[in-house]
């Protein structure tokens, strides 16, 4: 398999598992309604997607880069109505 072969495979990989984060936030935002989130959950996560968004830094590599980016700014915002409105 090419090397361009390899990086479309995993911005498609990275496209899907990013933006199934909007629903949710959007979701979240819209009702302000966070009771069926798990304050922990959601920690430990953002704390791994930080870890991955790190990794792909130190790798150079612009999927996981850019598919972490976003899904830290999504899972943030989550974090984020969670801890306020509880």
């Amino acid at each position: 398999m090419s090397t361009a072969a390899i990086e479309a495979l995993g911005f498609c990989a990275a496209l899907l598992t990013t933006f199934c984060w909007l629903p949710q936030a959007w979701q979240t935002i819209k009702t302000r309604d966070t009771s069926g989130i798990s304050l922990w959950t959601q920690a430990l996560f953002a704390t791994g997607i930080v870890l991955w968004l790190a990794y792909g830094v130190l790798i150079a590599s612009w999927p996981l880069i850019g598919a972490n980016a976003v899904t830290l700014a999504l899972v943030l915002i989550i974090l984020t109505m969670k801890l306020r409105y509880g």
